[in-house]
């Protein structure tokens, strides 16, 4: 809880920000939630028309119990770059539902949705954590569709996977390559397992043949359970986050409450290929690999920072040697934006979300929009209130971010979600945004009034 000059503090903040959306933002758009959401996730592209697109969106809903725990897909039109009027964006109502999202399903969740992962293969089929040892698989396209009321009974996952032996509550991770799923726990343990053999019997399952509302009784349990491919043994303490090797099914790292970094392959063992023993100073949050350059990855830690470390060489002195540190915030979430090889996002607790190119590292600040910034930080989204919980670059979209946060007691409802992007003058190369900038003051000088 915020005391009242930290409340007046965000307020001063939160309306400064919202003075520059149109001057910031290509598009913006600003969703109300009923309840918290821990995870959002952009599903597949649904239809492309001519001033937007319409895509999926992957939500949850965390309850106080008087309705149950869900999994929501969401129908979402994302307006195309340079189309949404700048006076149009900056008008929205922070405790209102946006016109851009629509409920589409729900599904009625055992237990509460902590994480939610697509499998990049078929984006119709997630996974979820929950407070609970297995991993729940669904179908998205296939489940009923549930209405959400007390003592509805739970929707079936289309499979359990089973191999953890305790809660296993956030990290988790789908492989790019192969439909392999990874994910780590409070055992200590990081666990892999192969759904290929059930892929295929999913995605032709037919939603109409699914069992409908008030027959779909069967529990979780009833569900084919899927044994694990490899138990992975090497922390000492919670692994919280885990990420596949992008160019490999059998390659992956993860990170966990004793400050390391570890990274594995399948083919060698189940023990660690290379621990990195101190990768910060404190507790390690998340783990991202980078997709366009498979020898970078980066942490997120208690310690305030985010550091990029490169396989070729982790370590100096049995300590990790990050190749760059991004100093500034806690960061919980970290995301490598998949159009570029050099941005990444990193959210955190104090409700900024911030985006990085460690391109610019080193490189001489005049004239920079952020002269005070940490290094390497070239944009900051200050649309959230209170703690970013989670936020997902567009593969279809490049540089739209969906993001929610926690800040249901500032806001009037569950939460917030945001979908935005930022204006293209910011990223692009500085000669080429001078050059349009002086096109257009020509063009106003021709435009003006004649003497």
């Amino acid at each position: 809880m915020r005391g009242r000059q930290g409340a007046a503090a965000v307020d001063e903040r939160y309306t400064q920000w919202k003075s520059l959306v149109p001057v910031l933002y290509d598009w913006f758009a600003n969703h109300n939630l009923v309840w918290p959401s821990l995870s959002c996730r952009w599903g597949p592209q649904l239809e492309q028309a001519t001033y937007k697109n319409r895509q999926r969106l992957y939500l949850s809903e965390q309850t106080d119990g008087s309705v149950p725990n869900t999994l929501v897909v969401a129908n979402c039109e994302v307006v195309k770059p340079r189309v949404a009027a700048a006076e149009h964006i900056a008008e929205f109502n922070e405790e209102a539902r946006s016109p851009f999202i629509k409920k589409f399903k729900t599904i009625i969740h055992p237990g509460e949705v902590n994480r939610i992962r697509e499998l990049p293969q078929n984006s119709k089929i997630v996974a979820t954590h929950t407070d609970s040892p297995d991993v729940l698989i669904w179908d998205v396209e296939a489940q009923p569709n549930r209405h959400a009321v007390l003592g509805a009974a739970e929707s079936r996952p289309d499979l359990v996977l089973t191999g953890h032996r305790e809660n296993a509550e956030f990290a988790l991770s789908m492989c790019p390559i192969e439909p392999f799923v990874l994910s780590g726990g409070k055992d200590k343990l990081v666990v892999l397992w192969s759904i290929q053999d059930h892929i295929s019997t999913l995605s032709s399952s037919d939603a109409a043949d699914a069992p409908k509302d008030e027959k779909d009784k069967e529990k979780a349990s009833d569900s084919p359970k899927i044994a694990a491919r490899g138990l992975f043994e090497g922390h000492n303490d919670t692994v919280e986050d885990v990420q596949f090797c992008p160019s490999s099914a059998q390659e992956f790292c993860s990170v966990g409450d004793d400050s390391c970094l570890i990274f594995w392959d399948a083919r060698v063992g189940t023990t660690p290929v290379v621990k990195v023993e101190k990768a910060h100073n404190a507790d390690l949050h998340c783990v991202d690999w980078n997709p366009h350059d498979v020898n970078f990855v980066l942490t997120g830690s208690a310690d305030n920072s985010v550091r990029m470390f490169d396989r070729r060489n982790l370590t100096n002195g049995g300590v990790g040697a990050p190749v760059n540190k991004f100093e500034g915030h806690k960061s919980a979430v970290l995301c490598w934006a998949p159009h570029k090889a050099s941005v990444f996002g990193s959210a955190a607790e104090d409700g900024f979300l911030n985006i990085w190119d460690y391109e610019k590292v080193g490189k001489k600040k005049e004239g920079s929009r952020m002269p005070n910034a940490p290094a390497g930080l070239f944009f900051q989204h200050a649309g959230h209130r209170d703690k970013v919980v989670d936020f997902h670059w567009n593969a279809a979209d490049p540089w739209t971010i969906i993001s929610v946060s926690d800040d249901g007691e500032s806001t009037g409802g569950g939460g917030t979600l945001q979908l935005w992007r930022m204006s293209d003058l910011i990223y692009r190369p500085e000669e080429e945004v001078i050059a349009e900038l002086e096109k257009f003051k020509n063009h106003l000088a021709t435009c003006g009034p004649k003497t």
